[in-house]
């Protein structure tokens, strides 16, 4: 899997994602899954990227913006314990 996602990236005209990328932004796309609903992870994750995109055409750097993003979205996950 990890070869056909960096193929997708090139594919796409991106630079594959680094290990600790792929590890958070699978992370918040499990919570988002379990804490909200599962058919809003993809719509979430393609805000996110949108976010980062808008981002990164204004200067910033993807090692920056991502970790940033990803920050700003867990923050409004509901609480773990919050009933779904």
């Amino acid at each position: 899997m990890a070869d056909w996602i960096d193929d997708v990236a090139r594919a796409l005209g991106e630079e594959p994602l680094t290990p600790a990328e792929t590890a958070r932004l699978l992370e918040v796309a499990r919570d988002v899954a379990h804490r909200v609903e599962r058919k809003m992870t993809p719509l979430t994750t393609f805000l996110a990227g949108c976010v980062v995109g808008r981002e990164l055409a204004a200067g910033a750097s993807r090692t920056d913006t991502l970790p940033r993003t990803v920050d700003r979205l867990r923050a409004e996950l509901p609480d773990e314990s919050a009933p779904g």
